[in-house]
């Protein structure tokens, strides 16, 4: 006799013998995301449907009508509903018609959000002294790029973090190499992604939202050369140079050493001629200066001594006459010394002005109570008129 059962109790033993893990392949339809965070969507093929519900959170790539995918999940019928679904916990694109789809929806979100803006691209060192490199250690990529690195310039420090480059570690490795980068102080300059190339499939982890975010949110500049001249992965948009293979890459991160010699010997060769030139200038400017100057002096002092030399050749009867010009000589300078203001204020002298800075000369310039200035050898005063006296006619009048 069968066991008469509730319906939790039905769907509860239903449930137990369902119970594991699936993967199913099928196509999407009905695709939707309720309140930002729940999805549902139905997975069909030919002759069936089976409804799939995900959390926002769960999805590593972005779905829409009409893909191919592969969903890992858990069967389950709710009690509440009686509802038979799927609850995908991992989802896998089959096809280059799906990922080339999931490509194109990640590429226009990213945009949007400012992933890919130029403004934000930063310059790489010119000469970087050491480079960490997020590569497969045992990969030709990599062989090349180190290859071409020695060739181009020698002693620069990889230090390269291997990663898997394919399949389901790849996309947490590589994010991690990036985080082991950016917080350990490990004095890298430039970090670069790199990558052989392959099918849309192949590169699947480079056109990962994870992986592009990694490479965006990098603090250190990062080249991206992921696959061949061709392949655009959303890793080259969101790094600050793309480079078209990984053998570009090493071009790009270090100058060649024949050409570098070159450019700086092209480069101090223009700063020599140029200072040259400027020294050159400087110089028949600076000899222009004092031939004027020469000009202007030399003659008036080439007539003094032309005159002195003709007095001390003249007779014995003349040399009366010669003191009589040297003693006029020393009085003018004398008196040139004892009319320098300077000289006279030295000597006791004060120099009085008004406020309007005119040389004050009688005391009927001044009205009383009016401040001028009184100017000594060191320094100067403010003086004001308390009383003046002022001659005129040969009497004193006092106001």
């Amino acid at each position: 006799m069968l066991v008469v059962l509730s319906v939790s109790q039905f769907i509860e033993q239903i449930n137990g013998i369902i119970a594991g893990e699936f993967v199913v392949e099928g196509e999407v339809s009905q695709y939707k995301v309720s309140q930002g965070k729940w999805i549902f969507f139905d997975l069909k093929d030919e002759r069936a449907v089976v409804n799939c519900f995900a959390t926002v959170f769960s999805l590593n790539t972005p779905l829409e009508d009409g893909m191919k995918i592969k969903v890992i999940g858990y069967p389950k019928i709710y009690e509440r509903s009686g509802r038979f679904s799927l609850t995908v916990q991992k989802v896998e694109l089959v096809g280059d018609g799906s990922l080339k789809k999931a490509y194109l929806l990640l590429k226009k979100k990213l945009e949007e959000e400012g992933l890919f803006n130029k403004e934000r691209k930063r310059q790489l060192i010119e000469l970087p002294s050491k480079i960490g490199v997020i590569a497969s250690r045992d990969s030709a990529a990599f062989g090349d790029f180190v290859r071409i690195l020695n060739n181009r310039w020698k002693g620069v420090e990889i230090d390269i973090c291997n990663v898997a480059v394919q399949g389901e570690k790849a996309v947490t490795e590589i994010c991690e190499a990036f985080n082991f980068f950016n917080t350990q102080e490990t004095g890298c300059e430039i970090i670069v992604l790199i990558r052989g190339g392959g099918s849309l499939e192949d590169l699947a982890a480079f056109n990962d939202e994870a992986t592009v975010r990694a490479v965006y949110g990098s603090k250190i500049p990062v080249v991206c050369g992921v696959g061949h001249e061709r392949d655009e992965s959303l890793c080259d948009f969101a790094a600050d140079v793309r480079a078209s293979t990984p053998s570009n890459a090493a071009e790009i991160v270090v100058p060649d050493k024949a050409d570098f010699i070159t450019t700086l010997d092209f480069s101090l060769g223009r700063i020599y001629s140029s200072l040259e030139n400027k020294i050159i200038k400087e110089r028949r400017r600076i000899e222009q200066f004092w031939h004027a100057i020469s000009s202007i002096l030399e003659s008036p002092l080439q007539k003094c001594y032309n005159l002195l030399a003709e007095f001390e050749r003249l007779p014995n009867l003349l040399q009366s006459q010669l003191s009589i010009y040297r003693v006029f000589v020393q009085s003018a300078s004398v008196l040139f010394k004892n009319i320098d203001p300077k000289n006279v204020l030295q000597r006791g002298y004060s120099l009085a002005r008004d406020g309007a800075g005119k040389i004050i000369r009688r005391a009927s310039q001044l009205d009383v109570n009016e401040e001028f200035v009184v100017e000594f050898y060191e320094g100067q005063v403010i003086a004001r008129t308390i009383e003046k006296e002022v001659k005129k006619s040969n009497q004193n009048q006092l106001l």
